[in-house]
């Protein structure tokens, strides 16, 4: 029996079969562990050159052009060529034997590069290629039976290896790049739907979540909204409940929004900044003389949120004595002025808010039962924003998009300090949070604020003193009773050390009436 031909001798020849079929699995593979094109056909292009000879591949596809320009197509894909090379691979359409075949849809065969008038030889120039007779192949690639680009390369004549194998190669590849062109298309138009309807549901989240300025869209704010939705247009009385800083005002805003209040007066009172002997006059007015100084009579905040809606923030601060005469005015509509003698009509929607346990204040005597009962007819509970945590993050650029424009800068925080900020405790809620980024806003250093940059801004951290942020502009048919002026936890403590823990007299030393300092005693966590 005859020996085989050793390597190099010059009957030895490749197993073209096998080649071809270790070129198609690989192929095959590449496609299934990758649906990036780019990948896959450079990575083909490069298998047809080792295994089968064919050289310079590439992959021509149609450019984008506006609606009445000269279509043309350039070379996106290809291995064995420079960067030059590429640069320099634009056809028109029908120009040359690549364009031809990008306008009939047939193949060409090129038996001999220096023979073809036809041949452009733009890409690649003629100095560079072997001496010996080059042939080129060019098919089409085509999508929805028309074409879109042509799958091209070189070959030498010498080659002991038919011309019919390597067209029938070539032509399922081309085929291949079709549907992996068609597969990636397809891909990228399911995506740029589902990134659509994605944005369409975030906007109606957010419009619905921030329809009463309410930031967020975690499942406790959306029940605790879900809720006031649902007793918005009765006339029953709600209790906010909740932790300080969760937004109990922004809340009882709500509500008047979605009555049919909205377009009436809406009158918010803290209870804890009034003082005792204001209290009657301030809430239910007063008549002329009823008291030194009273040479007008003036109405109370009831009357003046007639047909509207008035929120008593803070309601558990209000005196015993105050107490008997507000549930008066819930259960029989009226009202009598301070120092007067007629009952005043009033059609008013009472929204409450409390971070006190009621219930345990009255056991203790200090709240009336009966107004208890009266108040907590529609609670709801306002989460804090422990619970919430997914809201940090809009909320943190809520305020930092508001600070901005309200001081004219131009500060964006890392993605690093949002995690930041996410992962802390806030126990002072929402008013916590807004208050840090004022502060950042006011005193950072650079315009954008990385995790490590953060931390000097965050609760318990020390912090140069900021500059008072102007106050908001007040919206029509709203007026506040804020005090005068407040007291930190320093103040309250330097009066009582100076006062010798006497608190009526170091709450006279900050003008503060003894129930005042005691409320702020026990906010500060001092008491």
């Amino acid at each position: 029996m005859t020996a085989p031909p050793a390597p190099g001798h010059p009957r030895a020849q490749p197993d073209w079969h096998a080649q071809e079929l270790l070129l198609m699995r690989e192929v095959m593979r590449l496609i299934g562990s990758s649906l990036a094109p780019g990948l896959v056909l450079r990575e083909m292009l490069h298998l047809m050159s080792e295994l089968l000879g064919l050289n310079r591949g590439r992959i021509v596809l149609v450019d984008d052009t506006a609606a009445g320009a000269p279509r043309t197509a350039s070379i996106q894909h290809a291995y064995g060529l420079t960067q030059a090379e590429v640069q320099r691979g634009r056809y028109a359409w029908g120009e040359g034997i690549t364009g031809r075949v990008l306008a009939t849809g047939q193949p060409a065969i090129v038996q001999d590069i220096d023979a073809e008038p036809l041949f452009l030889a733009r890409a690649v120039e003629r100095s560079q290629l072997p001496p010996e007779t080059v042939a080129f192949i060019a098919l089409p690639i085509e999508l929805h039976h028309a074409p879109i680009g042509v799958l091209a390369c070189h070959r030498i004549r010498s080659r002991q290896r038919h011309l019919n194998d390597d067209l029938a190669v070539l032509r399922v590849l081309a085929t291949l790049v079709g549907q992996l062109l068609q597969l990636e298309a397809l891909v990228a138009d399911q995506t740029r739907q589902l990134e659509a309807r994605n944005a369409v549901l975030a906007n109606a989240l957010n419009t619905k979540s921030a329809r009463y300025g309410l930031i967020g869209n975690s499942p406790p704010l959306l029940q605790a909204l879900g809720e006031l939705e649902r007793v918005s247009q009765t006339q029953a009385t709600v209790l906010l409940l909740g932790e300080s800083g969760t937004g109990k005002e922004l809340f009882a805003r709500a509500v008047h929004l979605a009555s049919g209040r909205r377009d009436r007066p809406f009158i918010k009172v803290n209870c804890s900044a009034i003082p005792d002997a204001l209290f009657e006059s301030e809430l239910f007015g007063y008549e002329r003389g009823a008291f030194t100084g009273a040479s007008t009579a003036r109405a109370g905040w009831f009357e003046q949120a007639d047909s509207g809606t008035i929120f008593l923030d803070e309601i558990g601060e209000l005196p015993l004595a105050l107490q008997s005469k507000l549930l008066r005015t819930l259960q029989e509509g009226t009202l009598v002025r301070l120092g007067g003698q007629r009952e005043l009509k009033v059609n008013v929607r009472l929204v409450a808010a409390t971070n006190r346990d009621l219930a345990h204040e009255v056991e203790a005597g200090n709240f009336r039962q009966d107004l208890y009962y009266r108040l907590n007819v529609i609670p709801i509970r306002l989460p804090s924003l422990a619970e919430r945590r997914e809201d940090v993050r809009a909320l943190a650029l809520h305020f930092v998009s508001r600070a901005n424009q309200a001081h004219q800068s131009n500060v964006n925080l890392a993605p690093d300090a949002l995690a930041r900020l996410e992962a802390q405790p806030w126990p002072g809620n929402i008013r916590e949070l807004g208050n840090v980024i004022e502060r950042l806003v006011l005193l950072a250093e650079g315009t954008l604020v990385t995790g490590g940059e953060l931390d000097r801004f965050l609760p318990g951290a020390a912090a140069p003193a900021t500059v008072a942020p102007p106050a908001p502009a007040e919206p029509p048919l709203v007026r506040d009773y804020t005090p005068a002026h407040s007291h930190s936890a320093q103040a309250l403590q330097a009066a009582l050390a100076e006062h010798h823990g006497n608190q009526s007299r170091a709450a006279q030393s900050l003008g503060l009436t003894l129930r005042q300092f005691s409320y702020r005693l026990r906010k500060a966590g001092l008491r």
